[in-house]
């Protein structure tokens, strides 16, 4: 199985079939965007991923590499399609439906197609089976059919794709093997094989415990809030104990798999999915409770500006996929409150992203949402010249709160009370 087809040059898509190509395999990427495909083929990237770019430049000056609008015949076809939410809360799987059935003319006996798209328990048995037994062949004979979620960090992605171990599932044990023989050539980490539902479960679940923790975190920083006490001082004395290990709260849950995932497990089993439920109402209200607490800074100032530091979901990133921060600005909308956006990040955002000058001048209020590392050296002084007002209110307890009250900020933070300030 050395010619591969790979369905998707996303975040995830494109890295594998890069990371495949630099590895000796024929590697045609398919994806549905024109100008991504002419991007790819330039050896050029269409995302910020530290290393990709080096990967990608090699696969395609190697010739292993190259990028089409439509797929191919090949031995192993790999579909990394998104798998987004629709407005009710459920997986949108149109992406998937469309790759497979894309697929369906260029199938030959023997081939292996694999999953990696995350996807609600059952997709793999109940709906992508079905779709490529339309090409007359039989999944479990004559045609390997299995998943293989990835589960990497953005910002880690071509160090995680190699080094993690993974979970491979197929719809039979032949299936299984054979995906597992085959990320064997390019990953160093440790396989395990089990079947196509069990597979899907974890990874859905993987992000759904972190969800979960988070969304204790955030219940604690409300509650901390309210009382007078500071959140970050209770997790990091509560850590201290060997069998305790709490998250951080923060602005909010984003990007395509904690924001996402666990709506597939309480869509599969509404009933029983109670605390995942929850906890997934309890994050997305974390912007609304931002934004309520930069109204609640700004209640003497006439026609506010609130300067918003980062709209990436994490830091260092460019990816602004259910970020938290459009619930955050669609909060200060509600309430009047006018913003400016900075962030050296990102570039695609549907909302007008400002200079760092233009961002502060007039500003009232600075909210940092994502915590880059270039905003540790932002220098409040310089940044307090160009602003009406000197407030600052840090989500992710990030920057040094006592420099910045040196030179005149009132600096408030997430999880810590109103009426008490901590020293960082």
């Amino acid at each position: 199985m050395k010619r591969l087809c790979v369905l998707g040059l996303g975040y995830i898509g494109l890295p594998t079939a890069a990371i495949f190509a630099t590895n000796g395999f024929e590697v045609l990427g398919v994806d549905i965007n024109p100008r991504l495909v002419d991007t790819v083929n330039r050896g050029r990237l269409p995302i910020e991923e530290p290393g990709l770019k080096t990967v990608v430049s090699a696969a395609v000056n190697s010739g292993n590499l190259r990028a089409a609008t439509q797929p191919a015949e090949a031995d192993v076809f790999l579909i990394a399609v998104p798998t987004p939410l629709t407005h009710d809360k459920k997986a949108d799987l149109s992406y998937v439906i469309s790759a497979a059935e894309s697929i369906v003319p260029s199938l030959r006996r023997g081939n292996l197609v694999i999953l990696e798209s995350t996807s609600p328990p059952g997709t793999t048995t109940d709906l992508l089976v079905p779709i490529l037994e339309r090409s007359g062949l039989k999944a479990g004979s004559g045609l390997l059919v299995a998943h293989s979620p990835e589960r990497v960090l953005p910002g880690r992605i071509i160090k995680e794709l190699i080094q993690n171990d993974r979970v491979i599932g197929g719809i039979d044990r032949e299936s299984a093997e054979a995906a597992k023989a085959l990320y064997q050539k390019v990953c160093e980490g440790q396989i395990f094989t089990t079947d196509a539902t069990t597979a899907e479960m974890v990874k859905v679940m993987e992000n759904t415990y972190r969800d979960v923790n988070i969304a204790l975190a955030n219940e604690l920083a409300k509650i901390c809030e309210s009382i007078g006490i500071s959140a970050w001082e209770v997790i990091r004395l509560a850590n201290r104990h060997p069998r305790v290990n709490l998250h951080w709260p923060g602005p909010g849950v984003g990007g395509h798999c904690l924001a996402v995932d666990p709506w597939f497990v309480v869509e599969k089993t509404p009933d029983l999915a109670q605390i995942i439920a929850l906890s997934r109402r309890t994050n997305d209200g974390m912007p609304d409770h931002v934004a309520a607490r930069i109204a609640g800074l700004l209640p003497a100032v006439p026609n506010p500006k609130v300067a918003v530091l980062g709209v990436s979901y994490k830091g260092n990133i460019d990816d602004a996929r259910e970020s938290p921060a459009l619930a955050i600005l669609a909060g200060l909308r509600r309430r009047e409150i006018a913003y400016a956006i900075y962030d050296p990040h990102v570039r695609d955002f549907e909302h007008d992203l400002s200079g760092l000058t233009e961002a502060f001048s007039g500003a009232d209020c600075v909210v940092l949402v994502a915590d880059h590392e270039e905003f540790r050296f932002l220098h409040p002084q310089q940044i307090g010249q160009r602003m009406r007002t000197r407030i600052l209110l840090d989500t992710r307890h990030f920057l040094d709160h006592q420099l910045w009250r040196e030179h005149g900020f009132e600096v408030h933070a997430l999880g810590e009370s109103p009426r008490k300030a901590y020293p960082r």
